[in-house]
């Protein structure tokens, strides 16, 4: 038999997975800062796709992800960015939560499959950024190597944020611990 990913439910999930986008578009578009080499900006919407991802799995987190994009439309200068990070911040949500069952299963230590998958997801918002800023946007290298620093402190900003507040959402609903 085929393990599920997922025991609650398509709707579940993706209601869920519409509640965190909401809360990615919110922490996103008000907790910005501003990088004017790129019109790019810092933000903690990285948390709330990485918490999603690590407590709800890998689907409702790559829901939550399209919440940035949302976020980017509202944001002034920011559309540019939108149909980039809607797949970037996808893909990220996904990734980390399907990283981290396959390094659950083996290491049965929620911290270490957190971060682990954490870093591989926040590298795929770098490079996808970082690509997308030189081939969608003309950006020279140069330039669209001043937001990397900022993206690499996104991620470890959100990894650190995010583990501890996974274990708050273990401990208050121990039922999703059980999902993982």
């Amino acid at each position: 038999m085929k393990k599920r990913y997922n025991t609650f439910g398509t709707a579940v999930t993706l209601a869920t997975g519409a509640v965190f986008a909401a809360l990615v578009a919110v922490a996103t578009y008000l907790l910005a800062i501003p990088i004017p080499a790129t019109t790019g900006y810092f933000n903690l919407g990285e948390t709330i796709i990485y918490l999603a991802s690590l407590v709800l799995g890998p689907f409702a987190g790559m829901v939550a992800g399209g919440g940035a994009a949302i976020a980017d439309l509202l944001y002034p200068g920011g559309a540019v960015f939108a149909p980039a990070t809607l797949v970037i911040k996808a893909l990220e949500g996904l990734t980390v939560g399907l990283l981290n069952k396959k390094l659950l299963n083996k290491t049965r230590s929620f911290t270490l499959s957190a971060s682990v998958s954490i870093i591989f997801g926040g590298l795929i918002m770098i490079l996808g950024y970082f690509i997308y800023e030189i081939t969608a946007l003309g950006f020279p290298v140069g330039v669209a190597l001043v937001e990397v620093p900022f993206n690499i402190v996104q991620m470890s900003v959100g990894l650190l944020i995010a583990v501890p507040i996974m274990y708050v959402v273990f401990r208050v609903f121990p039922q999703l611990k059980s999902q993982n």
